[in-house]
């Protein structure tokens, strides 16, 4: 089973899919549907990602002082 997914994009990465599709010969939906399955593939590789903003604490709490690469 499928699902139909409409999705508004911006003019241009709209543009940027159309022209991929002609110049591939694929279809618009065939090349999202790549483009998401490989964030997909990235997202499960990196599980750890999923934790990234969930800390509370100062808004500098990730910069290391003393520790500057001049």
């Amino acid at each position: 089973m499928s699902t139909t997914l409409s999705v508004r994009l911006p003019e241009e990465l709209a543009q940027w899919v159309e022209e991929n599709a002609r110049v591939t010969g694929r279809s618009q939906g065939s090349l999202v549907k790549e483009a998401l399955e490989r964030v997909r593939q990235a997202d499960a590789s990196m599980p750890f990602l999923s934790l990234a903003g969930s800390i509370e604490g100062p808004k500098n709490l990730s910069q290391r002082k003393g520790f500057s690469r001049s």
